[in-house]
């Protein structure tokens, strides 16, 4: 029998040491899964438990993640199954398992969009920027604060085909370092003004305690989209009267979260039926060697 041995997500992390050195998990033949909030091990041979499929289809496809519908899930069972696959002498059944949820996660996602939409606060401005059907290739982009919330939304820039990031910190130093390590510009606060003149997407995450940009520092004409993602916030909010600004902040990008979630979690019932076909198809195979 195909076995699952694993501790609860809810187990502290001096739990999780125990339960590994108890179990001599992490020395045992099958498939050691081990992310920041799960430890499992899928074990054994012949048969496999409805439960055991129905517990592994439903983590490759998402919905038994903190966040509905995570896709790095995807890639840490993937990389589990193959370092033991390539490493052990795995049962038939166990493959058959791991090949077929995989495959499942994957229909889920295709199938019903629970992976859709940003989770993140980085993500979401990326994806707002998306939906305006932005050429990210021809933005010019000033970022202003160093601190992970930026950098990630950075690397989102990146990603999708930024090249003219300016980077702006109180502490110029700092600036630097940031815009060395994603091949950018660093800029002196005091050529602030003369950048957001040609800029075309700003970003603002400060722990300033008041506002940094007023309307005053923004060209009657230049059309341009603003994050202002600071709690207190950075940009003065009569900036969006002006008629070229469009500005964002982040009780707005936390309602786009909301409403990301929302719909995630309206499609739960969707994927739960797929994986409940997918299940019963994987017990048929397994008992009479057809597909």
């Amino acid at each position: 029998m195909v076995e699952l041995v694993k501790i609860g997500k809810d187990s502290s992390l001096e739990q999780r040491e125990r339960f590994l050195v108890a179990e001599g998990i992490q020395h045992e033949a099958g498939v050691f899964l081990h992310t920041c909030n799960r430890v499992e091990c899928y074990r054994g041979q012949g048969k496999v438990a409805n439960e055991v499929v129905l517990h592994l289809f439903r983590v490759v496809s998402g919905l038994d993640s903190a966040i509905i519908g995570e896709t790095a899930i995807v890639n840490q069972v993937k990389t589990a199954y193959q370092k033991a696959a390539c490493t052990q002498k795995l049962d038939k059944s166990v493959h058959k398992l791991f090949q077929t949820a995989l495959a499942v996660g994957k229909r889920v996602r295709r199938e019903t969009g629970i992976s859709e939409g940003a989770m993140s606060h980085s993500q979401a401005v990326v994806d707002l920027l998306i939906k305006q059907n932005t050429d990210f290739s021809n933005l010019r982009i000033t970022i202003i604060g160093v601190n992970k919330l930026n950098e990630k939304i950075i690397q989102f820039l990146i990603n999708k085909g930024a090249t003219a990031i300016f980077i702006g910190n109180r502490t110029f130093e700092k600036a630097s370092l940031l815009a060395e390590k994603y091949q950018s510009t660093a800029l002196r606060f005091n050529r602030l003004p003369d950048i957001l003149k040609h800029t075309d997407v700003l970003v603002s995450a400060t722990s300033a305690p008041h506002y940094i940009l007023k309307s005053d520092a923004f060209a009657a004409t230049q059309p341009i989209t603003i994050f202002d993602l600071a709690v207190p916030r950075d940009i003065d909010p009569t900036i969006a009267e002006l008629s070229n600004v469009q500005l964002f902040n982040i009780e707005t990008i936390e309602q786009s979260l909301e409403h990301n979630l929302k719909a995630r979690k309206n499609k739960v019932r969707l994927a739960e039926e797929i994986i409940q076909r997918e299940l019963e198809r994987f017990q048929k195979h397994m008992t009479y060697g057809t597909k």
